[in-house]
Formats: C-alpha cells, structure tokens, sequence
C-alpha cells in the first residue's frame, strides 16, 4: 500500500475534516442540550474525539464525539445526581472501565455483528438523518439535532400540525440553493477538481451570503437567530473560563455515581464497536479497524473529555458517515475536524453563528440518502430473504427505536434464521417423500448439534416399517450425543421390532471419538432377520 507523507495526508483529508466539522458543531451543540449539560460540554467532547480519540485510534473513517445513543442516560443521570460536576465522575469511571475492556480484548466481540444488520443499522441512520433534518430544511427548528428517534415521545401528530404551520420560506430557498450547490460539486466535473474548496463549504458562504442578503434588503425571506447556529460567545478569557465545567470528586463516594459510569461505559462501548464495523464497511480501502485499540482510545477520551467538562463520547455513525463520504482517506480528517471545532469555538464563534440550519440540514440529508439509497434494499432483495428480512427488521427497529435496540432485534431475527438453517440442513424428509421412497438414504451434516435433533427425530419416525434406510455420517465430523443416542435407539430397537432395515455408514467407535477424531470411522450395519 502507499503511503502517503503527513502533508499530502492533509491537504488529501481538509476537505472531508471541513465538511465533519459543520455537521459535527450543531450535533455537538444540540446533544448537549438535550443532555441537560452546559452548551460548552458538547463541543469539549466533539474537540477531544477528535485530536485524541482520532490521534491513538487506528480507524481511518470513525469520527468520535458527544452521541446521541447516551443523551437519555445523561439527562437522566444528571437529575438523579442533582450536579453536572457529580456527573463529570461517572465520566471518568466510564473511561476507565473502557481502558479495562481494551485491555482484555473485549472489542473482538464486534467479529460477531453480520453484515445485514451493520448495513441496515447505516440505513436506518439515513432515514433518520433525513427524517430528523427535514423540519430544520424547513424552517422549524424546535427538535434539536443528532437523536436517534423520530418517535422520542410516541407518534405525535400535533408535531406534524407545528411544523406545516412554521414552514419558513427562506429556509426552504436556502435548503435549495445549498442542495443544488452540493449536488453541481459532486457531479460537475470541473468542480470535484477544487478538492480543497468543498460543496459543504461553498453552501455553508453561500447561505450565509445569501440570508444576509435578505437582511438588507428587509426581505421576508430573512432567517432570524433561533434557525441560526447558537454557539456561546465568551467575551474576555474569564467568561470561557466560567464555560468550563470541571469534576467533583467527592462524587466517587457516591454508589450511583458508580452505577452511571459502568452504564455509560458498557453502551459507549457497544456504539462505538457496532459504528467501527459500519465504519470500516464505509472505508473504500477496507481497512480493518484494532477494536481493542479502539475502546483504549475512547477510554482515554472520556477520562480526559470529563476531567475538563465534556460529555461522555462513543464513535458516531452521522459523523463517520459524512467523512467518508466527504472522501476522507485517513485519520487525519478526523483529527483535522478537533482542530477547527477548537479553533472556531476559541476565535470566531460570532461568525459560526450567521450559519442557518437548513444549510447543515441540507448537506446532512444528501449524507443520509447515500446511508439509505434504494440500491442497498435492492442489493439485500437480490441476496434472498435470509439476508433482505433481518436487514430490514434492523431498519425498522433502529427508526422505530434506537441504535442499540434495533440492532439487538435485528441480531436477535438474523441468528433465528441461522438456527433454522442449521436444524434444516440437518435432515428433514416429509411423510409424502419418504412414502414415494424405495430406499431412504439420510445424509448427516458436516456439524449435527442438538439443534438438529427436532428434524432427525421427525424424519426417523415418519419412516416405514420394510423400509430400507441408509444414515450416512462419513462426512460429518460431530454429532451431539442426544442426537447419536437417538439414532442408535432407532437401529437397534425400533428397527428390529418395525422390520427395518437400517446402514449406518461413517459413524465412529464412541462419543468422544467425535471430540478426538475427524478420520476414523467404521461401517455399523443392522440387516432385519430373515
């Protein structure tokens, strides 16, 4: 493989570093809302995520920072512990017991998601990305940013009434206007040449020109400050200071404190495993991501984001998506996209602030398209049901829900359609073709578990008495004990009282020759008597 010198690594990944940084700064701000947390503690967690978490990690496409997934468990744990300073130690006994994890290898349970539910838990996230955005595209901007679930609170239809009714006409153009731009950048060609000038960027100036346009002119097209970006504004280093929120570590004495900190660590941990296959899935390279390295750095990132006032932080799929998206190459991008959060927050706060909503709502709904195109249902269609239905039971059950539960009811039908799979190839014989029979001949899986014992036993007993019955296990390697037992029954008892005649071919000398040997097998033939 290439490699690829530090400079060309960021002039190759400012693009996409730029792009995740206006995406990640209103999911940022918004998620710490939600949180019940200061403004400040969402955008900490995003600075961390990236020039920490992105610099130990090796994933090249992850972006980390404050997640949705953690938002209920935050808001939460913060009422219950009446202090955000108590709650900043729950942070740091997360990040340690993610270090432990690390340690002992936890992360290789990411080796056991399928690939229909990583990519219908990406589709999913699509849909929501655009269902969650459409009111910001137009004009409504109550719903903060990044959640996870269109129905937080049921299926709410005064919602839809508020928002037709706060439809704002300026948000609308500007969400055309910054579509249009970033859909020529993506298709013209003479335009995907300007790598270091992004669509997003040029959307991003050209909203904000265009809204302020609108000002001047008194045009009713104007946006006004609640659809704008609302980052806070420290006016001398005391007022950032006071923004900053640091531990209370009287909090460690406190069993709930504890409570809190190993739930966060354990949900983080599975976002963050589930978003790195996904991420590696995203990776054009197809790289593959050290899991156990993984939690490590988002360890280290907890501890360091709560000892200076951050949110807990997982790796997040919307961010990780628009990055590869975006053409990120390497962990640069990531680490590209901190810088600029803790630039902008340090220096120009006032300027981010002119950037309406529907400018970001615009480049977050082209991500989330791309997540969930028709292409990918088509692609799992084709595979056949044992793939298309549990990839859309996980994109039903993540909108319907959330990350972690669809994706637990997604692996729950994937692993029912394994079972059933493996109790068919078993041996399983209707009553009507075993009766259309002159002689039966059974031939055993490679692997025959108790799982398959259901089919055997059913096959077995719709058999005939005068039939003629060969079980073949010359290519079967194990066979459960209860399954065996069964078989032996029906040899040596069944068959004699039936008149059956029954070949048992390649089955071995005992039970634990199953445990020891895959090679020596004898022939066991019981003939009916004459």
């Amino acid at each position: 493989m290439k490699k690829t010198s530090l400079i060309g690594g960021i002039k190759e990944n400012f693009p996409s570093g730029l792009v995740v940084f206006l995406v990640a700064l209103p999911l940022c701000l918004g998620i710490a809302l939600a949180s019940g947390a200061p403004p400040l503690s969402g955008i900490i967690s995003g600075i961390v995520g990236g020039l920490v978490v992105g610099t130990i990690s090796n994933s090249n496409i992850s972006v980390s920072g404050p997640a949705a997934g953690l938002t209920a468990i935050v808001l939460t744990a913060i009422t219950d512990l009446g202090a955000f300073e108590l709650f900043l130690c729950a942070g740091i006994i997360a990040g340690l017991i993610q270090l432990v994890l690390g340690f002992v290898r936890a992360g290789s349970i990411s080796n056991y998601f399928p690939n229909n539910v990583i990519e219908g838990m990406l589709a999913a996230i699509g849909i929501i990305i655009i269902l969650k955005q459409i009111p910001h595209a137009l004009g409504f901007d109550k719903d903060y940013e990044g959640h996870e679930s269109i129905f937080d609170n049921g299926l709410n239809f005064g919602y839809f009434t508020e928002l037709f009714g706060a439809i704002h006409p300026g948000a609308i153009v500007i969400t055309l206007v910054s579509v249009a731009i970033l859909i020529a950048w993506d298709k013209i060609h003479v335009l995907k040449r300007l790598k270091m000038l992004p669509g997003a960027l040029v959307a991003v100036i050209a909203s904000i020109l265009l809204n302020q346009l609108f000002k001047m002119t008194g045009s009713s097209l104007a946006i006004e400050t609640q659809h704008l970006v609302s980052l806070p504004v420290p006016q001398s280093f005391d007022d950032f200071k006071n923004l900053i929120t640091t531990p209370d570590f009287n909090g460690f004495t406190n069993p709930k404190v504890w409570i809190v900190g190993a739930t966060i660590a354990i949900v983080a941990s599975i976002e963050t495993l589930l978003c790195i296959e996904a991420s590696d899935r995203l990776d054009r390279q197809r790289r593959i991501t050290d899991t156990n390295l993984e939690l490590k750095a988002q360890g280290i990132g907890n501890l360091i984001s709560s000892f200076i006032g951050g949110l807990p932080m997982t790796s997040v799929v919307v961010r990780s998506s628009a990055n590869a998206n975006a053409g990120a190459t390497s962990k640069i991008s990531a680490i590209i996209h901190g810088i600029f959060l803790l630039i902008c927050v340090l220096s120009i706060p006032v300027i981010l602030n002119l950037i309406p909503l529907a400018t970001l709502a615009a480049v977050l709904i082209l991500v989330g398209y791309k997540l969930a195109k028709p292409a990918t249902f088509k692609h799992f269609w084709h595979l056949g049901k044992f793939q298309f239905i549990p990839f859309v039971a996980t994109v039903v059950a993540v909108v319907a829900t959330d990350l972690l539960k669809g994706v637990g009811i997604g692996l729950t039908i994937s692993v029912f359609y394994i079972l059933q799979g493996n109790m068919k190839r078993a041996y399983y014989l209707s009553r009507e073709r075993l009766d259309d029979a002159d002689g039966i001949n059974i031939k055993l899986a490679e692997e025959v578990s108790f799982l398959n014992k259901a089919a055997i036993k059913k096959t077995l007993k719709n058999i005939k008495p005068s039939s003629t019955v060969i079980i073949d296990a010359r290519s079967t390697s194990y066979i459960a004990t209860d399954v065996l037992e069964m078989i032996q029954d029906f040899a040596n008892i069944r068959a004699k009282e039936q008149d059956i005649n029954v070949e048992l071919l390649g089955f071995k000398t005992s039970y634990r020759d199953y445990e020891r040997s895959e090679d020596s097998h004898i022939l066991v033939t019981h003939k009916r008597a004459m």
